[in-house]
């Protein structure tokens, strides 16, 4: 990432953020627009995006909700770095500090939020096979269990404060005993490829000190029809509306 040539200049939510990111390595697609989505915060509250990236979850959130005050906590420099050059380019006040989550900066040590989100490496290196870039690995390839990563999010985490994850379903069974023990009040969305298909990702949501019953809901559909079938995309109204009319789950009723 030391050749300028080598960073991409994107942009999300029809436009309205705009994200470099590296042409190599690990880069940011609906995951972390979605996850933005589901997180109903308001003007003048905190957000704590651990493991933040390029900064995409977090911007994307600060489009839909100005006032925010956005932190994120990020291992690898170089996607901090950019982090902190989209913020700017976006006009956000977004606040990135380097460091690990097993190994919380002093600074975040003395804070809680009123939500933490996060979006963590998705696969089990014991059962696939590694990234040849380092940056994609990172960010891809466990290498910190995901209760801890449940364990800071719920530390920094306000009392009555909510806690959102984005994950492969396939690792539910790995996150849900953690988010059980921690926190209460979960909520769980499923993204649904297709009608018809078998859901591919999640959202699981949890209250710190919350005491309402587990909820299911129908979930997300994410493309029309049964297969793709023409060039472009063929995003559902619903899932248009929350990646480029920067709408949120709850406006639409999900």
């Amino acid at each position: 990432m030391n050749d300028a040539a080598e960073i991409t200049r994107n942009t999300m939510l029809g436009g309205r953020v705009i994200l470099h990111q590296p042409r190599r390595g690990y880069r940011a697609g609906v995951d972390p627009v979605f996850l933005a989505a589901s997180v109903s915060a308001t003007a003048g509250q905190s957000v704590l995006d651990l493991g933040c990236g390029v900064g995409a979850a977090a911007l994307c959130l600060g489009v839909r909700v100005p006032g925010l005050r956005l932190v994120g906590l990020e291992r690898q420099g170089e996607y901090a770095a950019l982090a902190r050059q989209n913020a700017q380019e976006n006009q956000q006040s977004f606040d990135v500090i380097d460091g690990d989550l097993t190994m919380m900066p002093p600074t975040l040590r003395q804070e809680t939020f009123d939500h933490v989100i996060a979006n963590p490496p998705y696969f089990r290196r014991d059962q696939t096979t590694p990234a040849a870039d380092a940056g994609r690995e990172t960010a891809m390839g466990e290498d910190t269990p995901l209760e801890a990563w449940v364990d800071a999010a719920a530390r920094r985490c306000k009392p009555q404060g909510t806690v959102s994850f984005i994950h492969r379903t396939e690792r539910l069974p790995d996150l849900f005993g953690p988010f059980s023990a921690r926190l209460g009040s979960l909520i769980l969305t499923p993204l649904i490829p297709r009608v018809g298909r078998d859901s591919q990702l999640f959202i699981l949501q949890g209250r710190k000190g919350g005491r309402a019953a587990f909820r299911l809901r129908p979930g997300l559909v994410v493309h029309s029809g049964t297969a793709h079938e023409t060039d472009g995309v063929d995003y559902t109204p619903e899932a248009t509306a929350l990646l480029s009319q920067a709408s949120s789950f709850a406006e639409l009723g999900l």
